[in-house]
């Protein structure tokens, strides 16, 4: 996923499906400076990885 991308999904009010190695995830936080991007994975808010915006896939 491109980097605007992933914040437009951020800052978005609307749900959209994301994906990081086919698992969803939900996007905690962005870091353009650096290009990544925290992501809750599955529904355990303490689940948390940080890792580059370009593993993130946007969902069907």
């Amino acid at each position: 996923m491109e980097m605007e991308r992933a914040v437009q999904i951020f800052k978005s009010e609307d749900t959209f499906k994301v994906k990081l190695e086919g698992e969803p995830v939900w996007i905690e936080q962005i870091d353009p400076a650096n290009g990544m991007a925290t992501v809750q994975v599955g529904s355990r808010p303490t689940n948390t990885v940080t890792v580059n915006v370009e593993r993130l896939e946007e969902g069907e």
